[in-house]
Parts: structure tokens; C-alpha cells; sequence
């Protein structure tokens, strides 16, 4: 058993193998959409209601709620204003 990486943080270990930043990216559109998903549930907002008042199909809203899908920053950003939230990106 290699000792390579004992003592390294999970980000060394990230940026060593080469996917620092596209790990960084998925656990970000991770968590963007369990946020909005829990939003809706906290409102009572089903899918269906989410589609109509994006003014938008069901199946759209499925692929906003995929953080395997690549979103456009407008769609997230009405989403998130249909729940009474807003989108915050801040360079650091």
C-alpha cells in the first residue's frame, strides 16, 4: 500500500492528480442544487409549480435540479429569485 499522499491534504491530493478545479466545480453544482431542491420543499414548490413559474417545461427544471448538467447563470439566477433567494458570486 502506497504512503504517497499520507499527510497531504484532500486539496494537495486534488491538485496533484489534476482535478482540483473540476472537483471544485461539481461539488459546487452539487450543492446550488440541493439548495434550491430544498428550498422548493421548504416552500411547497413541486417541480411542476417550479416549470410554470419559470415559464418553463418540467423537464428543464429537472435539468436545473441535475448538478450534472451545465447551467446558464440567468436560469439559476431566476430560479433561485422564484424561491426568494438570490445568486452570490464573489471573487476570492
Amino acid at each position: 500500500m502506497s504512503k504517497r499522499h499520507m499527510g497531504s491534504s484532500i486539496d494537495d491530493f486534488l491538485k496533484e492528480e489534476g482535478i482540483r478545479e473540476d472537483t471544485q466545480a461539481q461539488a459546487i453544482k452539487e450543492v446550488v442544487a440541493w439548495q434550491l431542491a430544498e428550498a422548493m420543499k421548504t416552500q411547497h414548490i413541486s417541480k411542476n409549480k417550479m416549470a410554470t413559474l419559470l415559464k418553463t417545461s418540467r423537464s428543464q427544471v429537472d435539468r436545473l435540479l441535475d448538478p450534472k448538467n451545465n447551467i446558464a447563470l440567468s436560469s439559476l439566477q431566476r430560479a433561485a429569485a422564484m424561491v426568494g433567494r438570490r445568486v452570490s458570486i464573489e471573487l476570492v
